[in-house]
């Protein structure tokens, strides 16, 4: 760790084959002014000249594996996701198929350890080719610890990544040549950037399911399609009251930001409310049915972010693992009678579902989905297709 200037910077060295030492090439850079620096990887990497940047909020992950699932996960859109775990890239890149949408959607990446030679009979390329494809740009050498725990402590924050080759003459820290303004996701609506913006059917059968895309994980609609009923995958602001659409069910789909910026999303669903019509929300849908409910959300301090979050049922008292990723929560004491708390988080207490006492509108804040993580709570989809 160097202080210079009254900012902390905190560095690690690597040492070429030769024996020679040299700092990194990159730095992630929080809006409290600290300073993390290591080597490049991905977009803008070693053999790149120049200085790029990118900024978004800061967020940790703490599982074990899925870092093609994560990356894909649109709910990531507008962050810089840090990897807890040590050793990232060791099992390379898998066929689009497994992805979570067609692309990456973090804004960077910041690892301990990236592994260059992957060894996994499905892996079509490394992680440094495929984000170099994408156009995302990663740090290593972090210490992903330290960096985890100042985000646990003071909250997440804003941040962006800078990278330029740097030579031993040019070591001065924080020798930028020019600053961005850091991107904040949850100051606007992000999702059309990551919504779809036509219908599109997936599956068949005799039970049509509207699936409202704030920005859906691809095996939320896999989890459907394998119980035989077809879905219907509508924009972010599409309204399927005021369509022509015979339905039978409505899913409102996890995604990143404020829920409270999904103005439409929301007066859709207060809409549905007042039909009995079943509702089922996931991670962001979960928020958005509660605020269509009159109810409210706030900001978790540093969010769930991983594949072992104990949940427990308030009805049964079971527990069960999930695997989760959101920032934001819902105020249970915000809503009315009509509402019960489903599920409730182990760690922290708070709330991880809602139910409605006596209408079909249920949700959940965790993925039933996984991928990554457990399956321990894919039961949730036939309950809900119980109700159609």
């Amino acid at each position: 760790m160097v202080c210079i200037s009254g900012k902390l910077y905190f560095h690690w060295f690597w040492e070429d084959f030769d024996g020679g030492v040299h700092f990194m090439q990159g730095k992630l850079i929080l809006s409290d002014g600290t300073v993390f620096l290591g080597q490049s990887f991905g977009a803008e990497g070693r053999e790149s000249s120049g200085l790029s940047s990118t900024s978004g909020e800061v967020v940790f992950n703490t599982g074990m594996v899925g870092y093609p699932e994560s990356l894909t996960d649109p709910s990531y859109f507008g962050q810089i996701l840090v990897l807890t775990y040590p050793l990232v890239g060791n099992y390379g890149v898998p066929d689009p198929e497994f992805w979570e949408s067609k692309k990456i959607q973090v804004k960077g990446l910041i690892v301990q350890n990236y592994i260059d030679h992957p060894s996994h009979f499905e892996s079509q390329k490394n992680l440094d080719v495929w984000l170099k494809e994408e156009g995302i740009p990663a740090l290593q050498g972090i210490d992903t610890r330290q960096l985890t725990t100042k985000l646990r402590e003071h909250g997440v924050m804003l941040g962006r990544i800078e990278i330029q080759n740097v030579s031993h003459s040019e070591t001065a820290f924080g020798r930028a040549k020019f600053k961005i303004q850091n991107y904040d996701p949850n100051a606007g609506n992000v999702l059309p950037q990551v919504s779809t913006d036509q219908v599109e059917v997936f599956g068949s059968g005799k039970k049509n399911i509207v699936l409202v895309d704030c920005g859906v994980k691809m095996n939320i609609i896999r989890s459907l399609v394998r119980r035989g009923v077809k879905i219907t995958k509508v924009p972010w602001d599409f309204n399927p009251l005021n369509s022509k659409l015979d339905f039978d069910g409505v899913s409102v789909s996890p995604g990143p930001g404020d829920p409270k910026q999904a103005k439409a999303t929301i007066q859709t669903t207060r809409q549905l409310l007042k039909t009995d019509i079943p509702i089922f929300g996931i991670c962001l849908g979960s928020q958005i049915l509660a605020l269509a409910a009159g109810g409210n959300t706030y900001k978790l301090k540093f969010g769930h972010r991983g594949q072992n979050q104990p949940v427990q049922d308030m009805q049964n008292k079971k527990a069960i693992i999930t695997s989760q990723n959101h920032g934001f929560a819902v105020d249970m004491k915000s809503l009315s009678n009509d509402w019960q708390e489903w599920f409730v988080n182990l760690n922290d207490g708070t709330n991880e579902g809602i139910r409605h006492k006596t209408k079909p509108f249920l949700a959940v804040q965790f993925h039933p989905e996984a991928s990554p993580g457990p399956f321990d709570a894919s039961f949730l989809f036939d309950e809900f297709l119980d109700l159609l």
